[in-house]
């Protein structure tokens, strides 16, 4: 057996602030994220300023509790990984900021993680098993992406939303129906009580790629369509006819993805990941073949313990960040 390797992982893409101690890329010894959603529930949505000051605010006391939490000295730190972006530039600059800061004062290396691969290394966390090569389906506010996962550090983009991303998806239809924000999960329960019985069309979409920018569209104009004659919207039908055609796109593109690459294994990550629905139907192809993997529900949103499993992966592969590192707000997967 080797020297365990102990990772401090600090996210803060966006409005969680956290931050983790992850041994060996796959036991997590502790994570603390400090959420800011009631404070943007006020605006209906994510105000970039304010996420970044409370970021600023919160970020010392999290990382304090989280090293504390973990019972390890700081000096038993191995690196600190971070998140480098994609995501909300001010709020990525303060955990980068800090991460920097705290690394450089403990004289350890300093590694920047890709948002994405952070998503798909939850999976590491709740599956010890899973080793690559593998298919996965990233799916989250920001990004719909379908990558193959050569390794640990490897990655190919085969797939990719043109327009919106499925979670924008959601909160958007969510917002025109009348749901407050964040309407990806009040969708998720609320479409159990419907039925599919509202048109939708499939958008026309070649190869791998995914559009979700003309569903979202088409229930705009069927909500208002309804509005102007009086009649009455049942929101239950609207929100299950949306997420069984969102579900239906989702595993017919993986399906070929999976079919091009020549795997029957499967993870799928993201904050999506956490719709109940997405999960069971998926879970449905366990029946044909296939290995299928979703995180645990706590690693399915933003959260530091998956930057910090990735980031064991990136210390191995030693790739470390210099000095001048910086944010960067449309960071590109393998850039």
């Amino acid at each position: 057996m080797g020297k365990d390797i102990y990772i401090l992982g600090i996210e803060s893409s966006c409005d969680e602030t956290s931050a983790s101690v992850v041994k060996n890329g796959k036991e997590v010894l502790s994570l603390v994220i400090n959420s800011q959603i009631d404070e943007h529930k006020k605006y209906g949505g994510v105000v970039p300023d304010l996420a970044s000051r409370m970021h600023v605010e919160a970020i010392s006391d999290v990382v304090k509790r989280a090293i504390k939490e973990a019972k390890i000295p700081k000096e038993k730190l191995s690196a600190v990984a971070f998140t480098k972006g994609p995501g909300l530039i001010g709020a990525l600059l303060v955990g980068v900021s800090f991460a920097k800061a705290f690394a450089y004062a403990l004289n350890i290396p300093f590694i920047p993680v890709h948002h994405i691969k952070g998503h798909i290394a939850a999976n590491y966390i709740t599956y010890k098993e899973l080793e690559p090569p593998y298919l996965s389906l990233v799916i989250s506010g920001g990004h719909t992406h379908l990558i193959y996962i050569k390794s640990h550090v490897d990655y190919e983009i085969i797939g990719k939303t043109r327009d919106d991303a499925v979670g924008e998806a959601f909160d958007k239809v969510a917002r025109v129906i009348g749901i407050s924000y964040p309407g990806g999960p009040k969708i998720d329960k609320l479409s159990y009580d419907g039925k599919n019985n509202i048109d939708i069309p499939t958008p026309k979409v070649d190869d791998l790629d995914f559009s979700f920018s003309g569903i979202k569209t088409h229930i705009i104009n069927y909500v208002n369509s309804k509005k102007q004659k009086n009649e009455s919207i049942k929101k239950e039908d609207l929100a299950r006819s949306f997420t069984d055609k969102v579900v239906s796109i989702l595993i017919d593109k993986t399906l070929l993805a999976s079919k091009k690459m020549n795997t029957k294994k499967i993870a799928i990550s993201g904050g999506v990941s956490a719709n109940t629905h997405i999960r069971r139907e998926f879970n449905k192809l366990k029946e044909k073949g296939f290995e299928i993997y979703f995180p645990e529900f706590v690693y399915c949103t933003d959260n530091a313990a998956m930057i910090a499993s990735q980031g064991y992966y990136e210390y191995l592969d030693k790739n470390f960040g210099i000095l001048e590192e910086d944010a960067k707000a449309n960071f590109k997967i393998g850039v």
